[in-house]
């Protein structure tokens, strides 16, 4: 079965891997990337590099943006150059980047207004090495009928694909999944803390608790990088820090109180602050190390 062509905006962290994979998969894919040693990445793997957003986005089916700042997101697409204007229907803005819900709905809006295009948000979880099998876990926002038809291009790059409801909620749904990322990653740099201080070997709790209430996949991989100080970056500090600031930002406007988000955020605040913006999301493990609490 012929792939649909792809306008893929941002190959960084996340973009990279996809990108890789999809080419494998047979996708024609034009990218467009602000580092030229990624877009040299992306060469190299049959991809066509384009000069701007608006130049990949000829001929695609899909535009896709994966982009680390809702900034990005914006430029990305409304910017000098960017893909709304070079946009036609019924080509299908798909965006796997984390934005507000109300940038989400915004720039949504903008777009159809602009070009008479649908947007969908696709914000993802599992990191690069799912981006790169294609397992990642999709939260989907937009119409049925645009979500139906993304749906053989979303098999190609998740094992999990959820559509939440209208434009908006797969960001709305991002949001709680940070929330609940956010909060675990304190509480594993917190037991493997403890775990050191008992005098156990910190390093079979995972195996240890397997099948329990505290297993999960988080136990099983981000805390044994914690043990094994493994800092290399499979998600920035950064993104998180930027991630919790947004639902920090979500619950105030809800009124919904957030005291377990707040502990988590002053602890990713404290880890920038530190300098670790550009390590691993599991280095909040070294504020306890240095007991910087």
């Amino acid at each position: 079965m012929k792939k649909p062509a792809l306008a893929y905006i941002g190959i960084g962290l996340m973009g990279w891997p996809m990108v890789k994979r999809l080419r494998g998969l047979g996708y024609p894919i034009a990218v467009h990337d602000i580092a030229p040693a990624q877009l040299e990445l992306a060469r190299g793997a049959g991809a066509r590099v384009a000069s701007s957003p608006a130049e990949a986005v000829a001929g695609a089916e899909f535009v896709v943006l994966n982009l680390p700042t809702p900034h990005a997101v914006e430029a990305a697409v409304f910017g000098d150059n960017g893909v709304a204007p070079a946009m036609r229907a019924p080509q299908l803005l798909v965006d796997f980047s984390t934005i507000t819900v109300e940038q989400g709905r915004d720039y949504a809006a903008r777009l159809r207004e602009r070009c008479g295009c649908a947007w969908v948000d696709a914000p993802v979880s599992g990191g690069p090495p799912a981006s790169g099998a294609g397992t990642l876990t999709v939260m989907a926002g937009g119409d049925a009928a645009d979500i139906e038809r993304l749906a053989p291009f979303m098999a190609d790059v998740s094992a999990r694909c959820t559509h939440m409801g209208p434009v908006g909620a797969g960001l709305t749904a991002k949001m709680l999944n940070q929330l609940i990322v956010g909060c675990v990653h304190a509480v594993m740099a917190e037991a493997a803390s403890m775990a050191e201080a008992a005098g156990i070997d910190a390093a079979r709790l995972p195996e240890c608790l397997a099948g329990g209430h505290a297993d999960g996949s988080l136990l099983q991989r981000l805390y044994p990088r914690m043990v094994a100080r493994d800092f290399a970056p499979q998600g920035y500090a950064r993104q998180l820090r930027k991630d919790l600031e947004m639902v920090s930002d979500y619950a105030a406007a809800l009124g919904t109180p957030a005291p377990m988000l707040t502990q988590a955020l002053a602890l990713y605040r404290k880890l920038i602050e530190a300098g670790g913006s550009e390590l691993d999301t599991s280095a909040v493990f070294t504020l306890y190390e240095k007991r910087q609490l």
